[in-house]
């Protein structure tokens, strides 16, 4: 998401930070190419109008702080209006309410409504504890409570029995009641859409939230829907009364149009972003994050709160005894793989970490894209358990028969094979040193080789403080360190440019086998 954004921003913003001094002229030429790539992100000409004028104004008028660049001040002046552009309001669901919190969920047809309410109800019973109720009001699209019900029955929440014949707003009221009796922290009522907004659709919307006096109203919208959203948020706010909006989709628009308009026009916070089709695909959106990492500073807090959430402590562990033994095998690789992919693939790692998100191009060249990624879990999964365990017994017709299971060819296995061995190496290297390092440290340094980067990833990204036993206060600071050096397009240790300040010691940690202590799951 916000890759086109990401992309003309930077080119823009870098082409000033290396000057001198800027002139107004400067300036404005700036600001006509960020009107430019705004624009061209789907973001509502009208807030583009707003955001440049504001950012052209601050940047004609700073006071400029002697160690600090103009160009590098004027980036910091785009960086902070995008935080007040996507808002700073509090992230996630309120559930400040006397039980049951009703949730009241509203859209047009298509946009995820029911897929979304049960996402929310997983996320709630799961991460928050709480006993959720779903209740389908949609009686006009065929089956659609029969969906919800079976979205309820793969999350492991309850839902409202269906009675034929009733109307939306008896079942929004039937659902409340019955959460009440049943002891039900949170009921969510997933209400029916249409193809387009219209009067008895916002007549039957109001009349839903008389009867039920909904805590939340969540307006649920498709982030490929571009400028069309705008109309969209300003017509049910307008009506209804939204308190948040959800954009799904998210995950498959590069340009980001929606959520910076629809934030701006209605002023109601986002809440809650889809990134994919899976339950757990459904991430809280932080304002302030997401300008980071539209300008390339990266996002080191969600990088590590991801690995917090997807990485198994007790499997790390093993994996790190594993390591220290000097054993790593093809087993293990795919292991290591899998867990590249739940962090968000290369790509993804990638533009989370400060003055990384550049590199895109560099790592696909290398062969070490996510596309590479599926191939090479592919060709290990084409392979027996004792192939697997013992890569040395891989000799012509066995790669021959893995070549045409995985759908590649004896290169890519030989190249797979090799990449294993090194990382085996450097694994061996590394067992005596303490924790394990895991699959990113092995990775980089095999990158920084293949891609002929200066000093080594490899070798630069050894044993970091444990992130796990930091605060949020010291995560935030780790990462505003970042972006003070990201502000001078700064780099990694070992990539050239400035060092990270309090990272060029301390290094990146080693995501593959796990963030030595984080907290096991519940």
């Amino acid at each position: 998401m916000f890759d086109t954004l990401q992309d003309r921003l930077g080119s823009i913003l870098n082409g000033l930070t290396g000057r001198g001094a800027l002139s107004e002229k400067d300036v404005a030429g700036a600001m006509r190419e960020v009107r430019r790539a705004l624009l061209e992100a789907d973001v509502a000409l009208e807030v583009v109008r707003e955001f440049t004028d504001k950012v052209r104004e601050k940047a004609v008028g700073a006071t400029i702080v002697k160690a600090i660049k103009p160009g590098q001040m004027v980036v910091k002046i785009v960086h902070d209006e995008l935080v007040a552009l996507l808002g700073t309001d509090g992230v996630g669901i309120d559930l400040n309410a006397a039980s049951p919190v009703v949730i009241m969920m509203v859209g047009l047809q298509g946009s995820g409504k029911t897929t979304t309410s049960a996402k929310i109800a997983a996320r709630l019973t799961k991460r928050d504890r709480k006993k959720v109720l779903m209740a389908s009001l949609d009686t006009r699209r065929p089956a659609a409570q029969e969906q919800l019900r079976q979205l309820g029955a793969q999350a492991g929440v309850d839902t409202l029995p269906i009675v034929a014949g009733q109307s939306p707003t008896d079942i929004a009221a039937r659902a409340v009641q019955a959460a009440k009796l049943g002891g039900f922290d949170v009921v969510i009522l997933d209400t029916a859409g249409r193809t387009h907004i219209d009067e008895p659709l916002m007549a039957e919307m109001a009349e839903i939230k008389r009867r039920a006096t909904p805590h939340e109203i969540l307006l649920v919208a498709d982030a490929l829907t571009g400028q069309d959203a705008v109309n969209l948020a300003r017509n049910f706010d307008e009506r209804i009364g939204i308190t948040g909006l959800v954009l799904t989709r998210m995950d498959g628009d590069g340009r980001g149009g929606a959520a910076l308009s629809m934030r701006a026009v209605t002023g109601k916070p986002i809440k809650l972003i889809g990134t994919g089709e899976k339950m757990d695909a459904l991430e809280e959106f932080h304002p302030g994050r997401v300008a980071d990492r539209i300008l390339g500073m990266g996002d080191i807090v969600s990088l590590v709160e991801k690995a917090a959430e997807s990485i198994d402590a007790e499997k790390a562990a093993a994996m790190a005894g594993r390591l220290k033994a000097g054993k790593f095998d093809l087993n293990d690789l795919a292991d290591q793989l899998r867990q590249m992919q739940k962090l968000g693939g290369m790509g993804g790692i990638m533009g989370m970490m400060p003055g990384m998100g550049k590199m895109k191009d560099q790592l696909a060249a290398s062969g070490m894209d996510d596309r590479s990624i599926v191939r090479q879990i592919a060709i290990i999964s084409s392979m027996t358990k004792a192939e697997r365990a013992n890569p040395d017994m891989l000799k012509h017709s066995r790669k021959k028969r893995i070549a045409a299971g995985s759908g590649t060819d004896a290169a890519a296995i030989n190249k797979l094979l090799k990449q294993h061995r090194q990382m085996a190496d450097m694994m061996k290297a590394m067992g005596g040193k303490g924790k394990g390092g895991g699959m990113m440290r092995a990775a980089m340094g095999g990158l920084a080789s293949k891609m002929g980067l200066p000093g080594g990833m490899g070798g630069g990204m050894g044993g970091m403080p444990d992130l796990s036993k930091m605060d949020p206060a010291q995560l935030e600071a780790l990462q505003k360190q970042a972006q003070s050096a990201g502000f001078g397009g700064g780099g990694l240790p070992g990539l050239g440019g400035s060092k990270l300040p309090g990272l060029g010691g301390p290094k990146l940690p080693g995501l593959g086998g796990g963030l030595p202590g984080l907290p096991k799951k519940k």
